[in-house]
């Protein structure tokens, strides 16, 4: 079926409508030929003049074998369709005071997202006056991606876009070492934030010598 909608994309032979055409192929002298004088080219080689640009002014027609033109379409369009791979993209969340435990978990599933070639949008989501921490969730997003920098690149670096900050990492091909450094404080650490009284400072007794 799809080769039969490949062949319907060609006029071929009789089927050409132009009353001249630009005449392109192997062992043809190129130029602008009645269409009568093309098919007479074509038939004299036991070949195909089949129309490829259709919209050109004159219309062009390559002198081929049909059959062999469909089949070097067809591959070349499994080439483009093997080029074009279709990006998945997965998505982790971090809270602005994501605890070791549950980012070790997630860097675990980054590692292995990005290994089957997949883009990772890590993001911290703040929620109410959690964005008074949003230095300290950029502070996350950038030693994941140092932790992740054998896997992945970053492609964004953290960006605030309304309640959340996004990082984007692509996948790292073939071991590369063409990674953009990341300035990171050295070993970050992300702790909750715990408010204590102050302390109490005892005076110095004025009588005691």
């Amino acid at each position: 079926m799809k080769n039969d909608n490949l062949k319907e994309q060609y006029r071929i032979n009789e089927r050409i409508r132009a009353r001249e055409v630009r005449l392109v192929g192997e062992n043809v002298e190129q130029g602008v030929y009645p269409i009568s004088e093309a098919l007479k080219i074509a038939e004299g080689k036991e070949l195909d003049l089949v129309e490829i640009s259709p919209n050109a002014t004159p219309p062009v027609c390559r002198v081929t074998d049909f059959q062999k033109f469909l089949y070097q379409q067809k591959k070349r369009q499994k080439e483009q369709k093997a080029k074009s791979v279709k990006v998945v993209v997965k998505e982790i969340r971090f809270g602005p005071q994501t605890d070791d435990h549950d980012y070790n978990f997630k860097l675990k599933h980054a590692k292995s997202f990005l290994e089957e070639g997949s883009k990772v949008k890590a993001y911290v989501f703040f929620r109410g006056r959690s964005i008074l921490f949003k230095e300290q969730g950029e502070v996350l997003l950038l030693r994941f991606a140092n932790d992740l920098e054998d896997y992945g690149k970053v492609e964004q670096m953290p960006l605030l876009e309304g309640k959340r900050m996004i990082i984007m990492l692509t996948p790292k091909k073939g071991g590369s070492n063409n990674v953009t450094p990341i300035s990171i404080p050295p070993k970050p650490q992300v702790k909750k934030v715990i408010v204590l009284p102050k302390p109490q400072v005892k005076l110095k007794d004025e009588n005691t010598e």
